[in-house]
Formats: C-alpha cells, structure tokens, sequence
C-alpha cells in the first residue's frame, strides 16, 4: 500500500504515485493499441473474405495486388499515427485557437482511396475506403464524426480520380476533394455544437488544404508505384499509344505491312472493349504492339514480302519456328523498350496456343501425317488471361483474314468473322479470359461494322472507266476489254505524252 486514507502525503509517497499512474496508462495504452489492432485485422480480413476477394481486378497477380493494397493501408496508417501525435503538439504549442479536429482536416488520408482506384478500380477502392476510414477513425480517438469525414471524403476521392488519363486530373480531383471537406467540416462543426466564426475559417482552410495536398501526394507516389509495383496506369497507356514512340516508327519502316495491320487491329480492339465493358485504351495500346517482334525478321511475313515468299525455300517446320520465334522477340523488344507487364503478358498470349496451319498441313502433305507431331506446330501460349488479350487474338486472324477476300461485301466479312470466332472458340483458345458468348457476339457485330467500312466499294470516276476502256476509243474487237491485254508503249516519251503534261514521270517505279 503507497498511501493510507487521511495520510499526509510526502514527496516520495507522490513520486510513487506518479511513477504508477504512468505505468497504469502505459499499460492502458498497451492494451488499448494491441485490441485497435486486432479490430483492424478483423475487418480486414472479413472485407478480403466478403468483397476483395471476389474482384476481377484481383484474380490476375493477386499477390502483387494484395501487397499493393497491404502496403497503401500500412503507409496512411502510420501517417495518420504520426498526424495524431503532431496535432496534438500544434494545438498546445500554436498561439492561435487550432484544435485538435482542424488537424485533422488537414492530413491527406483521401490520398490512399485514391491511389488504390488508380491501380486496381473503384470497385475495390470503395471497401478500401471503408476499412482505412474506421482505422483512422480509432486513431484520431474513436470519434464518429471522424469517419464519416474521411469515409465520405476517401469514397469520392476514388471516383473523382477513376477515369484519370491526364496529369492535371490529380489538381482537378484535389480542388473538388478541398471543397467536399469544407461542406463536411462545416457539417461536423453543426453536429458537434462547437461553432464559431473562427473555428470555422480554420475548418475551411485546413480542409481545403487537406483535398489540395491529397491530389499532389497522388500525383506524386503513383509513378513510384508503377515502378515498384511494375503497374501500367490509363496515363502510361496513353504515352504508350502515340505512333511517334521510336520503336513504332521503326515497325512503320521496317515492317509497314505489320505496322498497318497493327493500327488496324488496335482500332477494332478498342472499339470491341468499349462494347462489352473492358479497357479501349489498354485493347488499343496491346493491338499497337502485339506484332511488335516481327521487326527482326520482317520479310519472312506476309504483309511485308514484295512478291518474293522466304518461305518457299524452306522446310515447314523452319518456317514455324521463324513464325514461333516472333513471339518472344516481341516480349524481349517489349522488355527492351519497358512497354510494361500488362503489354508483354498480351504479346505472350495473343496467339495462344493455336496452330500454325498452313505449314502443318504442308509438312504432313511432305512427309506424311504420321511422321508430323501437332505439338511443333503449336504457339507455346499461354493462351489469353484477360478480356483485352482475348480481343487482340480474335482481331488479330480477323484482321488478317479478311484481306484474303477477293470481293469483301458486308455479308462475307460477316460470314468471314463469324466462323473465325467460332474455330477460335472451338480451340479453346478464349477458355481462361472471361469472355462470355455475349461478349463474342458483341465483338463480331463491332468488327462486322469496322471491316466492312475498311474494305467499303468507291464510285468508279470517269477518268478511271476512261483508262480501264482503253481512254475511251471504243470496244475492242472481242467485246471485252477485260479479256484484252493490255497494249505495250515501247517508248516511255511516247507513254508521256499520251498521258498528258499533268503526269509525273515514271511515279512509284523503282
């Protein structure tokens, strides 16, 4: 016993207690610490368990994304620790009449809603928001009025930032973000009793303050993220989409009939994604760089030979080697010129695990289908994970394939386009990707739409029938002047002249 009722106290006997009282709330503390913890391990697991765990977004690299989320949580919690403590420092040591919740106004929690949006979607942004906010709500000493500020605040803060493509978005997000918590911080002084004209200017301008600095701390740590984390925001995407980049220009020269069928596939990936929901400006930016590694060998591909076929003169199984070969050189270029995690995973699965074909069934003809295993014949894959992979594969044999009709009316493009998803399908080829059949649909009737006013028919002008009937001297002596050849100019002056002064001479002749 330190001290008996009625007792005078001495001074060591108040030491004593002095000495016990700080135990008494160190252990306090302690406790009340260890119990705020584990409440928050709760609700974290029970909103993994309930809500994150069933996202889309989560399912790809999902322990990349949990570290992520982790991480986020972790850094806005001893941030809001270390506000805590400073709040109340500046309140005891300001001249001016600040409190402890006008602080709190200030600390860009909002931030963290914010960055999770940017990376991984509203959708798990908001349950985020949920958590973090009855987090820094037992912090800043179990007030309610704490967590509804910062609840409401972190929720809108994700969906102002969801479609952020430009970097002042960050600054308009901010503003907005400043405004809503003087409303809120307005309301809190309403609802707690403690209103003054004072008190509410330093409300205002701490509050404002807080959404302006929740916007900067954003645009600051998210190109961090995409470097740690290796993530690809809809803002890298779109430097990713300028055709300026080097690498192509450098497919536009050295692969021209690649690098036009790359800009085609590019505009019917991204208008199929923005029919059924998925990502038109990532669809685009994959469509742009999904052939990227023919560059190494250009001219051993269709579109970029000029009337002489490498592949004639070599053996089926070289040729699909070669036509192999340019998948993983698109995943070293695409390493090479740090296009990102999300574009290399698309160049890998753009064509699965589909056969080659052609040169399959040209190897059996030469050596018999026994002697010819399916296997070496096959992309190594995998086969498409996400719904903008699986796009870029069915536009890509689209793509292709419909330059091979002689007579592309609307009615074979869409026969042409229907049966190409079906084999795909049939193959298996979109089994791990998401698409449902609506989806299929949905995508043919867009490639329908873009190929058919790609290959749409001209007028046939005068000038044009004029030459084509042989500059209008009448019919020849069979009636056709289709089934004439063509009469040879010995002299190309004489070529010139007929033709007329308005004409460059020898024009696309090498």
């Amino acid at each position: 016993m330190l001290l008996r009722e009625g007792e005078r106290v001495t001074e060591v006997q108040l030491l004593k207690l002095k000495t016990l009282e700080a135990q008494t709330k160190t252990e306090q503390i302690l406790l009340s610490s260890l119990g705020a913890a584990m409440l928050m391990l709760c609700l974290l697991v029970t909103t993994y368990i309930l809500h994150l765990k069933r996202q889309r977004q989560l399912t790809s690299n999902h322990n990349k994304n949990l570290l992520l989320i982790t991480s986020v949580t972790f850094v806005f919690f001893v941030l809001a620790v270390i506000s805590a403590s400073f709040s109340e420092m500046v309140t005891r040591s300001s001249p001016y009449p600040i409190s402890n919740l006008s602080v709190y106004f200030v600390v860009p929690l909002a931030s963290g809603a914010m960055i999770i949006c940017l990376f991984l979607g509203l959708t798990v942004a908001i349950p985020v928001s949920v958590v973090m906010s009855i987090c820094f709500a037992i912090i800043f000493q179990n007030r309610f009025e704490i967590f509804i500020y910062f609840l409401i605040s972190s929720t809108m803060a994700a969906y102002w930032i969801r479609d952020c493509r430009e970097r002042k978005v960050f600054i308009k997000a901010g503003v907005k973000i400043g405004l809503l918590n003087m409303v809120l911080a307005t309301a809190i002084d309403f609802y707690i009793a403690e209103f003054s004209g004072g008190r509410l200017l330093w409300d205002w301008a701490f509050a404002f303050l807080g959404g302006i600095g929740a916007g900067i701390v954003t645009a600051g740590i998210v190109p961090l993220i995409e470097m740690v984390f290796d993530y690809t925001t809809d803002i890298t995407l779109l430097e990713l989409a300028n055709l300026d980049r080097p690498i192509l220009r450098r497919l536009m020269i050295e692969a021209p009939g690649t690098y036009h069928h790359s800009v085609v596939v590019g505009t019917l990936v991204e208008a199929a994604a923005s029919e059924i929901g998925a990502n038109p400006l990532l669809a685009k930016v994959c469509g742009y760089y999904h052939d990227v590694g023919k560059i190494k060998k250009p001219l051993y591909f269709i579109e970029n030979q000029r009337g002489i076929n490498k592949h004639d003169k070599l053996a089926p199984s070289m040729s699909s080697l070669i036509l192999i070969a340019h998948v993983k050189d698109g995943v070293d270029i695409a390493k090479k010129n740090k296009l990102g995690q999300i574009i290399i995973d698309t160049i890998k699965q753009h064509h699965g695990t589909s056969l080659i074909k052609y040169f399959f069934e040209k190897a059996k003809q030469r050596k018999g289908e026994d002697s010819v295993k399916i296997d070496d014949f096959r992309y190594p894959g995998p086969k498409p994970q996400t719904r903008e992979a699986g796009l870029v594969m069915l536009a890509d044999a689209v793509e292709a394939a419909s330059r091979t009709l002689d007579n592309p009316t609307p009615s074979r493009i869409q026969g042409l386009v229907q049966n190409l998803i079906n084999t795909i399908f049939s193959d298996g080829q979109l089994d791990a990707c998401e698409l449902t059949l609506k989806d299929l649909h949905n995508i043919a009737k867009s490639f329908n739409k873009i190929l058919t006013g790609i290959h749409h028919h001209r007028i046939e002008y005068p000038e044009s029938r004029a030459a084509a009937n042989g500059g209008g001297k009448g019919k020849i002596k069979n009636g056709s002047p289709d089934k004439q050849q063509a009469k040879q100019t010995q002299n190309p002056a004489e070529e010139d002249k007929t033709n007329g002064s308005g004409h460059l001479k020898r024009l696309g002749l090498s």
